[in-house]
């Protein structure tokens, strides 16, 4: 089942990607919360800097039983989502248009994919791996993601901003929501993008390039 943000962080995303599809736009926003802070100059004044939530380091068996953390992802930009395998609603879509990103990026060493089970009873590391083979993606480039209820949910909810839970009245016992969230080099989120709208899915596509050539300059 597919869940709603609140309306000020549906907006946040929703500028994020009008800005994005702009056509003289040379640089994605930076989403989430920030701070800032007091800091040094070289000259010894002292000025303010802006500092942005990042991923924080984790630690999570993939589809191989091989435990992953976040430096598999060192130097590269990447899109997370959070899924179930035995989803019957939203996550087949999202996962078909994910693909069709892999696809498009799957010889650029620079861009990799982390999808988190929100399914802790039942998406154990072998039933990870055998949706990888399902879908077609089964190697390092992919990875699909298992860990303990709290871990996984705290980072979905407080660093990717993104709402998961479990529902008994719900269909298939969770509901979440459907963003693939585009990350940086600097683990800061770049962009959130409905995994289930064709639009979305296609601005993504177009956002990744515009993210790599920033550190190309």
């Amino acid at each position: 089942m597919k869940l709603n943000f609140s309306l000020p962080l549906s907006f946040l995303f929703a500028l994020a990607i009008f800005i994005s599809s702009c056509q003289d736009t040379k640089k994605l926003p930076i989403l989430g919360p920030r701070e800032a802070v007091s800091v040094k100059n070289e000259d010894g004044s002292m000025g303010v800097d802006t500092v942005y939530q990042t991923i924080p380091a984790f630690r999570f068996l993939n589809q191989d039983s091989v435990y992953i953390t976040n430096d598999q992802f060192k130097d590269k930009i990447y899109i997370a989502d959070f899924f179930f395998t035995s989803c019957t609603t939203i996550c087949p879509t999202m996962h078909r248009n994910m693909k069709t990103i892999f696809e498009k990026y799957k010889d650029n060493p620079e861009v990799m994919y982390l999808s988190h089970t929100i399914d802790f009873k039942y998406d154990k590391p072998s039933v990870l791996k055998k949706y990888a083979q399902k879908l077609g993606v089964d190697g390092n480039k992919w990875q699909f993601v298992y860990g303990s209820k709290d871990s996984v949910y705290k980072l979905a909810e407080r660093n990717y901003l993104v709402a998961v839970m479990e529902d008994t009245t719900a269909r298939d016992g969770y509901i979440h929501q459907g963003w693939l969230v585009l990350i940086d080099k600097q683990k800061r989120i770049r962009g959130a993008y409905d995994g289930t709208d064709p639009k979305q899915v296609e601005q993504l596509t177009k956002d990744i390039p515009v993210l790599l050539a920033e550190d190309k300059k």
